[in-house]
């Protein structure tokens, strides 16, 4: 078991089987129903989506408090990696940095926090690695040197349904989304210097996912094993469709198929599919 504890935060949507398998803490961020506030995961996903369907207003986010990471923080390892989504789309970053500086006045430990500037699968990507370092033996300093360098080489993708979740929820440019949701477009969006811009559009599931795979297969180096990701919002059979158009041209060393939680979906809303490489 590795000396050096590696923690995120919900919104990587990593599954539950990779958290256990590496140890990794996992700080839960909020999602609210109007006065109903849940902790992130604490609603079945298939109930989140049906509900978010049902509302009238779009749920609200919010990240945890500092308490939080404190608590997570209290751990039996004395040096700590904490990773978060991109500080341009949550305050989970500043909250883990506050904790810190709370929990070191009291304390003697090492912590180190990283904002992974991406979200979803591509935040998961990186928690991931950091954890593999950790289990070879790295120093906190070498993981922290190599995430730093790795956040750069993530490639993210998605298709979604609508832009609309993504506008409310003030995620991305109204003058840029409008006018595709207007035109009934699926919206092709990439994930970069921690901010989501919608790159392209196409008509239909069939053009959308063909785009999205095409824009990730064109960086895939083909010189080096990659490792694949692959989040929906309740499709799963839109991410085995896409999981079987990837390796038709590429070779991965690993692939995951994982849910997008109540936080991502959020804005990404039902039937959108995320890709990234690493």
């Amino acid at each position: 078991m590795s000396k050096i504890k590696i923690i995120t935060d919900s919104s990587c949507d990593l599954n539950k089987d990779i958290i256990e398998k590496y140890n990794i803490g996992v700080v839960s961020l909020n999602v609210s129903f109007g006065e109903e506030t849940y902790i992130d995961g604490q609603m079945d996903n298939n109930v989140f989506y049906e509900r978010m369907a049902n509302s009238k207003e779009l749920p609200k986010t919010s990240c945890p408090s500092p308490e939080k990471f404190f608590k997570a923080y209290e751990c039996e390892e004395d040096e700590i990696l904490v990773i978060t989504i991109s500080s341009k789309l949550s305050a989970t970053y500043s909250t883990a940095v506050l904790a810190k500086n709370m929990y070191l006045e009291e304390n003697n430990k090492t912590i180190e926090v990283i904002d992974s500037e991406t979200g979803s699968v591509g935040h998961g990507l990186l928690v991931v690695k950091a954890a593999q370092l950790a289990n070879e033996g790295k120093t906190l300093n070498e993981i922290v040197e190599e995430i730093e360098k790795l956040k750069n080489d993530i490639v993210f993708y998605g298709s979604l349904e609508t832009l609309e979740n993504a506008i409310k929820g003030g995620r991305i440019n109204p003058l840029a989304g409008k006018l595709i949701n207007a035109l009934n477009f699926k919206v092709i969006i990439q994930v970069v210097d921690g901010i989501v811009k919608p790159v392209d559009k196409a008509r239909g599931d069939n053009n959308s996912i063909k785009k999205v795979v095409d824009s990730v297969s064109k960086r895939v180096c083909e010189k080096n094993k990659r490792v694949l990701a692959i989040g929906h919002s309740n499709c799963l059979d839109k991410a085995l469709k896409v999981k079987d158009m990837m390796i038709k041209e590429n070779s991965f060393e690993d692939i995951t198929i994982s849910e997008v939680g109540s936080v991502m979906g959020t804005y990404t809303s039902k039937g959108a599919i995320l890709i990234s490489i690493l």
